[in-house]
């Protein structure tokens, strides 16, 4: 089979393409733009395989997706292209809107043309799928409550509102245009390759250098925590397994507070990197609490009962587990991180820091 992968070059994208790459038999077509987020060097373990292939390409570029369509025929599309930081759509919702929902319109219609001229056998065989975050929910009340997919959508930010409004789309072009597809929704992402902005790496490498550990109001606003790799695994199962028309909740069955995560982080540096920056006495010691963040969400946590019943997945990493390989790994690839740090992974340096917790959340 010959997936395109939407945005490949990003955290959880990359994650996906590794995953196809080295567990399956499958063909990937990775069509990135490659913003300040896209990161080849996520992908250098895989980039010289014959079943990978990358198109610099914008989703909001009508033509060059149909020039990617007709050149690699692909079997289906996996779309996780976005623009997914919280604090940078309060800051300027218009990269959103046009990303997020024209982008997603633009690649619904790139598709539907190229669907239309397949045998009637490939296109029942032909899957769209949408990938999507948990935030689009809103907020939960009830400490006992969780986002089911039959929870109605409220979503909070100018993020959350424009991954709400692809949403629509995408179930839309189902139930107009018959295009098969399929929806899922996860919690928040953490692991490898996650980028140097996001909460878990940001006080990884805060504390590293002895730097503050900025976290939001009182730091017990709740996440479901979700092990990269096993997201990977998830949304494979859905792409090849999933029925047409469903959507899936994906999360990782460990909620955590910010604070707590923080905490926990900076006890296994502890552990792992006992010898301290100049100054430090405690890594616990760095936390600081700064003004919380407009609209901020106190509790996300999703119910992943449906996923697990329906296709046989559910997270093989506990928080414990996964956060501890998070950590050590990026004690041991300190040459990926900085070149993001110092921007010469893309050849010029970082702009503002944005501490969002993929596909969700975080921590200024």
């Amino acid at each position: 089979m010959k997936i395109l992968v939407t945005g490949g070059a990003g955290f959880i994208g990359s994650a996906v393409v590794r995953h196809i790459i080295n567990n399956t038999t499958d063909c990937v077509i990775n069509v990135d733009k490659l913003t300040y987020a896209g990161n080849l060097e996520s992908l250098v373990s895989v980039d010289e395989e014959p079943r990978y292939a990358f198109e610099q390409v914008d989703i909001c570029d009508r033509a060059e997706l149909d020039r990617v369509f007709s050149k690699h025929k692909p079997d289906a599309v996996m779309h996780l292209a976005a623009e997914s930081h919280v604090d940078r759509s309060i800051d300027g919702p218009a990269a959103f809107i046009e990303t997020n929902i024209v982008g997603t319109y633009t690649l619904l219609e790139a598709t539907r043309a190229y669907w239309s001229t397949l045998s009637d056998v490939k296109k029942l065989a032909f899957r769209f799928h949408h990938i999507s975050t948990d935030e689009v929910y809103g907020d939960l009340v009830g400490t006992d409550d969780l986002f089911t997919e039959s929870t109605s959508y409220e979503p909070s930010s100018p993020y959350s509102a424009s991954k709400a409004s692809s949403d629509h789309l995408v179930r839309a072009w189902l139930r107009t245009y018959g295009l098969p597809t399929v929806v899922t929704n996860c919690s928040n992402n953490y692991g490898p390759y996650h980028f140097p902005e996001k909460l878990i790496p940001l006080m990884i490498l805060n504390a590293l250098d002895g730097k503050a550990l900025p976290v939001y109001g009182n730091g017990m606003q709740i996440r479901d925590w979700l092990f990269v790799e096993d997201h990977a695994r998830a949304l494979y199962k859905v792409v090849t397994e999933g029925v047409v028309g469903e959507t899936y909740n994906i999360g990782g069955h460990n909620e955590k507070a910010n604070i707590d995560v923080v905490k926990t982080i900076c006890l296994l540096l502890e552990e792992l990197v006992p010898n301290k920056p100049e100054g430090v006495c405690q890594y616990h010691d760095l936390i600081t609490y700064v003004a919380d963040r407009p609209g901020h969400d106190v509790r996300y946590a999703i119910d992943a009962s449906k996923i697990e019943r329906e296709l046989g997945w559910k997270p093989e990493e506990t928080f414990e587990s996964g956060i501890r390989k998070t950590v050590e790994w990026y004690l041991d690839n300190k040459q990926w991180w900085s070149r993001v740090l110092d921007g010469s992974y893309a050849g010029k340096r970082l702009g503002v820091l944005d501490e969002s917790a993929t596909e969700s959340e975080v921590v200024k």
